[in-house]
């Protein structure tokens, strides 16, 4: 099992209260699976991606991934596994505005003492041509589109060739076709090389995609999801109609 998430929670203080962002969750992610972690904003989708990542830690409960537990390590082990292990992909794509494209892609790389110089640039060229830059490498974000610029983000989180990547609201940014475009080679992408992509989303689009789904409510899973056929889940976990809140108003409202 590529990531294991055993029984955790995470609290965050607002002022002097307490607030719950997960409580209690337990999944299994698959190598080579396109999962999308799903939920309206508050359902601690974010948060969830965030400790898979090791951006943060869980205030209780155990993360592994590739089988190490990775929940009591020190700041300084985490940065070093997100370096080597996992590739991140933003919504606001979070490249160096005075880097070209191919420098972006490359920064990553520069902790990789045993990579040469023309190990990193035939990496770089790589997946540049992968993403469809190969054309593109001298030019700076400004000088790209929407959809070129996470295609250089795309680029950079597979440069490191990482156990898995991670999207947090991927297409939130872009314009409905860009968007689909930038699904569609993530897919490609997935399914090319066997690369493990794990989105956050509220988009319909990603879980039309994914063939695993985690859907999130006030910092519980309420269902794990299978793909089963092109328009058909089998769920494995599906949280029953009586557990949810059944205050019908607040409900209506949530909804709306």
């Amino acid at each position: 099992m590529l990531v294991r998430v055993e029984n955790v929670s995470k609290q965050y203080m607002v002022g002097e209260q307490p607030v719950t962002a997960l409580n209690r969750i337990n999944l299994n992610i698959e190598e080579g699976v396109f999962m999308a972690i799903a939920g309206p904003s508050g359902s601690g989708k974010s948060t969830l991606l965030n400790l898979i990542g090791c951006i943060d830690t869980p205030s209780s409960g155990k993360i592994h991934i590739a089988g190490r537990d990775v929940s009591g390590r020190t700041p300084d082990d985490l940065a070093r596994l997100r370096g080597r292990s996992i590739g991140f992909i933003f919504q606001t794509f979070n490249l160096l505005p005075v880097l070209s494209a191919e420098e972006n892609v490359e920064y990553p790389l520069l902790q990789f003492k045993e990579l040469s110089v023309a190990d990193r640039r035939d990496r770089v060229r790589h997946y540049l041509k992968m993403v469809g830059l190969a054309d593109f490498g001298r030019h700076r974000p400004n000088q790209l589109s929407g959809g070129q610029r996470q295609r250089v983000a795309i680029a950079r989180a597979l440069a490191i060739r990482p156990k898995i990547i991670l999207a947090d609201e991927p297409t939130a940014n872009l314009d409905h076709r860009t968007g689909a475009r930038i699904l569609r080679l993530m897919r490609r992408i997935n399914r090319k090389t066997g690369a493990t992509f794990v989105f956050s989303t509220h988009d319909k689009r990603v879980i039309d995609m994914a063939d695993r789904r985690v859907d999130l409510e006030d910092g519980e899973i309420v269902r794990l999801g299978v793909r089963k056929a092109k328009h058909e889940w089998g769920f494995a976990l599906e949280r029953a109609e009586d557990d949810y809140d059944d205050d019908e108003e607040t409900v209506d409202a949530a909804d709306e």
